[in-house]
């Protein structure tokens, strides 16, 4: 069955479905399905966090309003996340699981357009967003949520040898994570870097050195880090935000190959972060800006 066809036969069926619906059953699902009640975390929180987020973003990136959905299998051919995670739509598309995953393909889609001007284009791109998603999977911890707030980001570019590409992009994410979890309340940010391949080793060393200054943090290796790996290339990272003297994990990210595989370019490297908005706005006190709106940084 094509696809066209069958998008015409479970809209249907839907549809029948739906029609034998009273209201009385919706509002039972209302009650019982955790897809669809409002998140428990307070908006003015979310909002408050996302502004800290935003004012700590440098003009350097471009933050975009993504759709709510994907196209099939966005989540699970390039990036290895099983599909059974990832709420399929009648009409062939997927409910966003993931900013970075759209995020990818935009990049990854000025990419190409750059590439084809100039086959040897490095200029990158970077993207920000901040998306409410689901995800399928069912957990009984306390705080893990059916959806949820990230904000991601991911900066897309060219191989130019020596590492570069990754040392200067690194550098950038990390710098922003620090600023903006200081902005979201953090008292102190802990980096914990992991090495995949012993060619990142190198990168790791630098960006140790560059970040030793800042203020309020500290970078470590973790080499024993388990999750992740066969997800992320080269080297990733978790950051940790201190509350009453404990640190709690609030964002994670890392090399990826899927610009590569978008392209269908062996050059292209993308690096993408996201953090997790609802849990950093219920544990960490945003200072309230005078008129509530946020400032980007500027760089000279």
């Amino acid at each position: 069955m094509s696809g066209g066809d069958l998008t015409t036969l479970l809209l249907e069926v839907f549809r029948r479905r739906a029609d034998r619906h009273s209201p009385a059953e919706v509002m039972r699902r209302y009650r019982s399905d955790r897809f669809v009640v409002p998140a428990p975390t307070s908006f003015t929180a979310i909002r408050r966090t996302e502004d800290a987020l935003i004012s700590a973003l440098s003009d350097d990136f471009e933050i975009l309003v993504l759709a709510p959905v994907l196209p099939l299998a966005a989540h699970s051919a390039v990036a290895t996340v099983d599909p059974r995670k990832v709420i399929a739509t009648v009409r062939g598309n997927e409910v966003a699981a993931d900013p970075t995953n759209a995020l990818a393909l935009e990049a990854s889609l000025r990419r190409s357009l750059a590439l084809a001007t100039d086959p040897r284009s490095n200029v990158p791109v970077r993207l920000a967003a901040s998306q409410r998603v689901t995800r399928a999977q069912h957990f009984n911890a306390p705080g893990m949520l059916a959806h949820f707030q990230i904000f991601g980001l991911v900066t897309a570019g060219r191989d130019t040898g020596n590492r570069s590409f990754e040392h200067q992009h690194l550098d950038e994410h990390l710098r922003f994570a620090a600023r903006a979890l200081a902005a979201a309340g953090a008292q102190h940010t802990q980096i914990r870097l992991t090495c995949l391949e012993d060619a990142s080793s190198p990168v790791i060393e630098r960006i140790r050195g560059d970040l030793a200054a800042l203020p309020s943090v500290c970078v470590l290796e973790d080499p024993d880090r388990t999750t992740g790996r066969g997800y992320y290339t080269g080297l990733c990272f978790k950051i940790y935000a201190s509350v009453e003297d404990q640190y709690l994990e609030v964002a994670d990210g890392g090399f990826v190959d899927w610009s590569q595989l978008l392209t269908g370019n062996r050059k292209e490297r993308l690096l993408i972060s996201g953090f997790g908005v609802d849990r950093l706005a219920e544990t960490l006190t945003v200072p309230p800006t005078p008129d509530q709106s946020p400032q980007r940084w500027t760089f000279t």
